[in-house]
């Protein structure tokens, strides 16, 4: 069946159908020589440029996805004026389409960190209607007491709303440095941080051992990657109905 040519492009991972809508109307895409126009479908379609790069569309090719563990040095952006490394210099090629990260995660976090080619698909587990789980291991400098645990809980005002953890579990530690595991279904920025802080507590390292399903496969080396079986891909994209 024919699909709207910004779905299909979406799906590829070449941006959002919002952005890709944006982009015919500007007139950066060319079908067949001619310019694309909105509403336009894929039906018949045998050349597609993207402001003059060919793309190859092919509805059969299926959606990819990848765990990478990523490094505390290593930012998420594609590319960085400063020249620091970014997640997408490990990633295999791929012969259409590109990568797409499932969320985000701070220069200094590591842990597992999802990429798929599918853009769509993308946008909606980031978005905080799906309610994926997102679980961390922290390293807290001072004492997290019952009280602290039950205000990160029942919820603390942050600059930019109220914010809370789903569950929240103190493991084994030593010194003034303690190690709490905690469970939350929001990607805002520094969220982690930012709630600790609210009660006067410093992370000192932060992991994130799980997004949804999918946990963090400690064989898979710090800057290294693997496919997500067939068993994970269906558990992932269960999330989404």
């Amino acid at each position: 069946m024919a699909e709207r040519l910004h779905k299909v492009l979406a799906n590829m991972g070449l941006g959002s159908r919002r952005e890709i809508e944006r982009w015919i109307a500007q007139g950066l895409i060319q079908v067949d020589g001619q310019t694309a126009q909105l509403g336009q479908t894929d039906e018949g379609v045998s050349e597609v440029l993207v402001d003059g790069r060919k793309v190859i569309l092919n509805s059969a090719i299926d959606t990819q996805f990848l765990h990478y563990h990523k490094p505390d040095d290593e930012i998420c952006s594609r590319k960085d004026p400063e020249g620091r490394k970014t997640v997408y210099d490990h990633l295999p090629a791929l012969d259409a389409g590109r990568w797409v990260a499932i969320g985000r995660l701070d220069l200094t976090t590591s842990g597992i960190l999802l990429f798929t080619t599918n853009g769509e698909l993308a946008n909606t587990l980031m978005h905080p209607r799906a309610q994926v789980d997102r679980e961390y291991m922290v390293r807290v400098f001072g004492r997290v007491s019952p009280d602290v645990i039950e205000r990160l809980q029942t919820g603390v005002q942050l600059d930019d709303g109220i914010a809370r953890f789903t569950d929240i579990q103190m493991r084994p530690s030593k010194g003034s440095n303690q190690w709490v595991q905690v469970v939350l279904q929001e990607g805002r920025n520094h969220e982690v941080k930012r709630m600790f802080e609210s009660q006067g507590l410093q992370v000192t390292r932060l992991i994130r051992i799980r997004f949804g399903p999918i946990v963090l496969d400690e064989r898979v080396k710090k800057g290294q990657y693997r496919y997500l079986v067939k068993r994970e891909i269906r558990e992932l994209k269960a999330l989404t109905r």
